[in-house]
């Protein structure tokens, strides 16, 4: 019986030292290492001195191996390719080019603005957030700044109602 213990939690631990890399988190990998170490302990405990050692050597060295392998194969594999990154960033922008010459520019919001949505200024779908105030669909609005991408409106008063 002891014996089936061993087995069952060194096949539970790898399985589970496995299935952190689809469940991020730790939880599962701690619970895996756990029952490896449960595996090594059972094992000292059944097989003779020597024999123990080595199978625990061979734990390790099984775990290490398996790490190497699957970050070698891993990202090759049709599953690996869309969990990972192909290609460098180098060339990636964090903010979209010519916001700062909006600045002052009107246009009609095109979605409620609770305070975010997002707006149309010259035939271009820019997202767009208020300093708090609600302001419905098809509402004229000015741009009156850019932080980053983060385009302020605020709507138009009434009788000045002409869209840029």
């Amino acid at each position: 019986m002891t014996t089936q213990w061993f087995f069952m939690l060194l096949i539970a631990g790898l399985m589970l030292i496995g299935a952190e890399v689809f469940i991020p988190g730790g939880v599962l990998g701690v619970i895996g290492g756990l029952a490896l170490i449960a595996a090594a302990s059972i094992g000292f405990a059944i097989f003779p001195a020597g024999i123990a050692t080595v199978i625990a050597i061979g734990m390790i060295l099984m775990v290490g191996i398996v790490i190497v392998l699957w970050i070698k194969l891993f990202p090759h594999t049709g599953i690996g390719r869309q969990m990972t990154a192909m290609r460098d960033l180098k060339d990636a922008k964090g903010t979209e080019d010519n916001l700062a010459d909006l600045v002052g520019k009107t246009g009609i919001t095109r979605s409620a603005l609770h305070p975010a949505g997002y707006i149309e200024v010259d035939n271009r779908r820019i997202d767009v957030v208020t300093q708090g105030e609600m302001i419905d669909s098809n509402t004229p609005v000015r741009i009156t700044a850019v932080e980053g991408n983060r385009v302020i409106v605020e709507a138009r008063p009434p009788g000045n109602q002409a869209v840029n």
